[in-house]
């Protein structure tokens, strides 16, 4: 089993209340999707990260976020060098109960011809087990931050060759219809603030219509909760649920995929 959460460790109660709830499912493994408040220093790590979702360190694959990123050498590093016995990769894979994760970056440079970008191409290029990516900034977003265009590689790359696509960065929870059969889910909702999802669109729709519509690439949307995207994986199949704090169930379904398909097959 396999959770996800990102935009958490600030030191205030949401964020050790959920982490709390998280280690409590006692997981295999967490993906920690960034943010460590507000500059990703030393000192933050220590006090912000280590009360609550260090408690799961030792399993945990982190991703770099945005605040952590100018402040890498200072924070990130050096704790995951601590936890882990060697200095973080910027991007790296794992397998979890069969399946490949690939975790990115979306805080350097990801464009054709770049090292992330063709280290990425590389490990699409067989076929094989099915994949779950990961990165902080989502390409897609109803929330504050909205689309993030200059994410648009990693995206390309991955639509079609991936069951699903784990972001944050958003304060909130967003799960988006499957495009080629990718699914993108932003888990920003860790415990640092709620940011609203976007519905200046409703302005147009006569008021008895607004509470029922919203951006048409959503299945999901929560900007209320604190929670965070539980997964648990078997072959060829992922059954996924956006957990409250409070152990609410506010979405679950299943993805399911017969392998990971080649290049040229998604081409």
């Amino acid at each position: 089993m396999l959770w996800a959460v990102g935009d958490g460790a600030d030191g205030e109660p949401g964020a050790a209340a959920l982490s709390e709830r998280i280690a409590g499912d006692a997981p295999d493994r967490l993906i920690y999707l960034g943010d460590v408040y507000e500059r990703g220093s030393a000192e933050e790590y220590a006090r912000n990260y280590a009360p609550s979702y260090g408690r799961m360190a030792a399993i945990t694959a982190p991703v770099l976020g945005n605040h952590e990123w100018a402040r890498r050498r200072e924070g990130y590093g050096p704790y995951w060098t601590a936890v882990h016995g060697e200095p973080p990769p910027r991007f790296y894979s794992l397998f979890v109960a069969g399946w490949q994760i690939l975790v990115l970056n979306s805080e350097e440079p990801c464009g054709p011809g770049t090292p992330q970008h063709d280290w990425l191409l590389a490990r699409l290029e067989p076929p094989g087990a099915p994949r779950i990516v990961a990165w902080h900034r989502p390409r897609f977003s109803a929330g504050r931050h909205g689309d993030q265009a200059d994410v648009a590689p990693l995206w390309d790359a991955v639509r079609g060759r991936a069951a699903l696509v784990l972001s944050a960065h958003d304060h909130n929870l967003q799960r988006f219809h499957p495009m080629d059969g990718t699914t993108q889910v932003v888990a920003g909702a860790g415990g640092r603030s709620h940011y609203g999802l976007d519905r200046s669109w409703r302005r147009v729709l006569p008021r008895r219509y607004r509470r029922r519509h919203q951006d048409a690439r959503l299945a999901f949307a929560n900007d209320a909760d604190d929670g965070a995207l539980r997964l648990e994986l078997a072959p060829g199949r992922i059954a996924f649920a956006f957990v409250s704090v409070d152990g609410r169930t506010l979405d679950q379904g299943e993805i399911e995929v017969e392998r990971a398909p080649s290049r040229s097959a998604a081409a």
